[in-house]
C-alpha cells in the first residue's frame, strides 16, 4: 500500500500564465543532471482540504520546472508514541519519502492562531538522526498556510521555527492563503490572483535553493559535536579551512 497521493490533471494549471513562468528558475546555479525531489505535506484530512489543494498545486509547478513529487496522505499516522518503536507501516513510509527528498514543502490551515495537529504529528515523526541518517537536516524547506478568514501568518511561522529545529534550509518566501475557500474553483483548482502568484514565487525559489544548496548538502551538516561525539578527527590533509589558514 501506498500512501502517495495521485496528483490530479497534473499539465492543468489554468491560473497560471506561462508566458512569465520560468520553467529553469535554477540555470546556472548548480547541477541539474537529476530532477530536483520534492516531498510536499499537508495538514488536514477534509474531503475538501485546502492545504491539500494549495500543495496539488504547488506540485503541478515544481512538475513544470523540472522537479519529481510526492504528496503524502497522513491520514493513518498513529500519534506520537501510540505504536512501540514507531513501527506503523505510515511512519516508515514517510520517513522513507522524507529521506529520498532533496527539499520539502509544508502547508497547514491555521487552526486556533497555529498549525493543526495533523501538520506537527507529520513533523514529530520525523526524527533529527535514524540511524546515522538525517531525515530532514540539510534539506531546503517551503512553508505555506491556508486561512478560513484575513490573511494570517502564525501558521508559517511556526513552519519556520519548526524548519529551523529540524535543521533545514527555510527559504525567504512564504506563502499565506486568505479565506482559502474563496479562492478555489468548484472542482478544487485555484483561481488566479496575487495568492496563486505568490505561490509560484515560492515554488521558483525553492527550486533555486535546493540546486543551490546541492553540492554542499554534506558539508552544511558536518559538525563539530558529533564529530567530537563520533571520535572522527579531521582529517588535515583534506580540510580546505585549514588549508586556506596556512595551519
Amino acid at each position: 500500500m501506498s500512501r502517495l497521493r495521485d496528483l490530479p490533471d497534473p499539465d492543468h494549471l489554468p491560473a497560471l500564465d506561462p508566458a512569465y513562468l520560468s520553467t529553469t528558475p535554477a540555470t546556472g546555479l548548480g547541477p541539474v543532471n537529476t530532477a530536483p525531489r520534492i516531498l510536499l505535506l499537508y495538514g488536514s484530512l477534509r474531503e475538501r482540504s485546502f492545504s491539500r489543494l494549495c500543495v496539488e498545486e504547488a506540485a503541478r509547478l515544481l512538475q513544470v520546472m523540472g522537479c519529481e513529487t510526492r504528496i503524502f496522505d497522513p491520514s493513518d499516522l498513529p500519534l506520537t508514541d501510540q505504536v512501540a518503536g514507531d513501527d506503523h507501516p505510515a511512519v516508515h513510509e514517510l520517513r522513507e519519502h522524507a529521506m529520498w527528498s532533496e527539499g520539502m514543502v509544508w502547508c497547514s490551515p491555521e487552526r486556533h492562531g497555529q498549525i493543526s495537529a495533523i501538520m506537527k504529528l507529520q513533523i514529530d515523526h520525523l526524527p533529527l538522526n535514524m540511524g546515522g541518517m538525517r531525515p530532514t537536516q540539510g534539506r531546503t524547506l517551503a512553508v505555506m498556510q491556508v486561512s478560513g478568514g484575513s490573511q494570517s501568518f502564525n501558521a508559517v511561522n511556526t513552519l519556520r521555527l519548526l524548519g529551523r529545529w529540524m535543521r533545514m534550509i527555510t527559504i525567504p518566501n512564504q506563502s499565506s492563503v486568505a479565506k482559502a475557500f474563496m479562492e478555489f474553483d468548484d472542482a478544487g483548482r485555484m483561481k488566479p490572483s496575487a495568492y496563486y502568484d505568490r505561490i509560484v514565487d515560492v515554488m521558483e525559489e525553492l527550486v533555486r535553493f535546493t540546486i543551490l544548496t546541492r553540492p554542499h548538502t554534506t558539508q552544511l551538516v558536518d559538525r563539530y559535536s558529533e564529530r567530537k561525539a563520533e571520535q572522527t578527527p579531521i582529517d588535515r590533509s583534506k580540510d580546505l579551512s585549514a588549508i586556506a589558514g596556512g595551519s
